[in-house]
């Protein structure tokens, strides 16, 4: 069976899920761009091995974006049994899905997640033109679902898929022992006695759209056996004075990290914080259960509401509010018993949330045997 996907870059977990979607159907996947232009240059370290990888000639309209009219020979080629779009923000995608709506052409819409918003406003209702029409729904879960509804997809379109960037091999098989924490945390110059781990790129927002003010107001608040640890690109000027500022020197700024150097300090933390103020999955949530750690985030991140049971795994608190992110990671890094009873039910969580599971349901919605 002849499939087409559309997306924007080849970015690694995609690629991982198109490699092993492909061993199942002829896959031909057009990319608008080879890489973001505020990703490290480790993105673009892929290999096409199951599939064939197009790059669509075009204008670049943003960092990770373009306008390529060319997507349109690809679209109407009537041999692909299924077309997929996940870039119906671009204009690449934009243009892909007009031309499929004005000819009769059958297509799917798939995206990492989505929050809905009011409705109103003509960018609402060009929103809603854009995204209704497809012939059926590629969702996340339930957010992602409200959005799509909200947008013209009627329910029985839509289809779920467990979205991640994991492997089943990336998933840790038990906690993570005392004594293998304490070893890794000497090799990675972790001093403190109790360790928060936050990951995310400072240029979203400058450093706000994670939260990491928020983060460094309660580091400051807590003793110095607390460290944290956040690791992105580099910080601003801004957040450097921050720090001396409020004399958080348990606060601790780390450039990025490949997935392997990543893995390392997922496995010597006791615990992930994302207090991110608006996201539209949160792949870090999913690498961080992968590794046993409970997660605290917020009610603006859809993998948090998706996945994340406040008692049972860790605990979604407001966007902003610093006092309850405190007072959460208080009562689980206190309760030894606690904290090891969220790292092994999101263990268990996330062995359903692998790439080989995605493909499965792809390979279950799109009925291909």
């Amino acid at each position: 069976m002849k499939v087409l996907f559309i997306t924007n870059i080849p970015s690694p977990y995609r690629v991982s899920f198109f490699n092993e979607l492909g061993k199942y159907c002829n896959l031909t996947v057009l990319f608008e761009k080879k890489a973001s232009e505020e990703r490290n240059d480790s993105w673009e370290k892929y290999v096409f091995k199951n599939f064939i990888g197009i790059f669509l000639k075009g204008k670049s309209v943003s960092v990770d974006s373009a306008f390529c009219p060319s997507v349109i020979k690809y679209v109407k080629d009537k041999s692909f049994d299924h077309i997929i779009c996940s870039t119906f923000s671009s204009p690449t995608g934009i243009l892909a899905i007009e031309y499929m709506k004005r000819h009769h052409i059958a297509y799917w819409l798939e995206s990492d997640g989505g929050i809905a918003k009011n409705g109103k406003g003509f960018k609402e209702k060009l929103k809603k033109h854009i995204i209704s029409g497809a012939n059926g729904y590629f969702s996340t879960g339930n957010e992602h679902d409200n959005y799509y509804l909200a947008y013209g997809a009627r329910r029985e379109q839509l289809h779920r898929y467990p979205f991640t960037s994991l492997l089943k091999k990336d998933i840790i098989s038990e906690h993570i022992s005392e004594s293998e924490k304490t070893d890794l945390r000497r090799k990675l110059g972790m001093s403190e006695e109790k360790i928060i781990l936050s990951v995310g790129r400072f240029s979203y927002l400058n450093g706000y759209g994670k939260g990491y003010d928020v983060v460094m107001k309660v580091a400051s608040r807590l003793p110095k056996e607390y460290g944290f640890y956040i690791i992105g690109d580099s910080p601003t000027e801004e957040f450097i004075n921050m720090r001396e500022k409020l004399k958080a020197t348990n606060v601790h700024f780390i450039d990025f990290k490949n997935k392997n150097e990543l893995k390392l300090y997922y496995r010597a933390s006791d615990l992930f914080v994302l207090m991110t103020i608006y996201d539209v999955w949160g792949l870090v949530i999913n690498e961080a259960m992968a590794n046993g750690l409970p997660i605290i985030t917020t009610d603006k991140c859809v993998a948090g509401l998706e996945l994340i049971k406040n008692g049972e795994n860790g605990y979604i608190v407001p966007v902003g509010d610093d006092d309850e992110l405190e007072n959460r990671i208080l009562e689980i890094l206190l309760d030894k018993e606690l904290l090891i009873y969220m790292s092994n039910n999101n263990l268990k969580k996330i062995q359903s949330y692998t790439i080989e599971k995605v493909t499965q349901e792809h390979l279950r919605i799109l009925n291909i045997k």
